[in-house]
């Protein structure tokens, strides 16, 4: 088994939608450089808004 580490010590980034900080997770391991949001919640308003600028 891994070595363990604390939820502080991962890396974190700030959601481009909310500003709320975010902490690394297992699933983002490949793509930690693209992520920019915390949630789908935030990338749906992200996607929704850019829509209602085009228009």
């Amino acid at each position: 088994m891994g070595k363990m580490r604390r939820k502080a010590d991962l890396p974190s980034k700030t959601c481009a939608t909310c500003g709320r900080p975010f902490a690394w997770r297992k699933k983002w391991a490949k793509v930690w450089d693209e992520v920019k949001y915390c949630s789908d919640r935030c990338r749906g308003q992200a996607r929704s808004a850019s829509f209602s600028r085009k228009s």
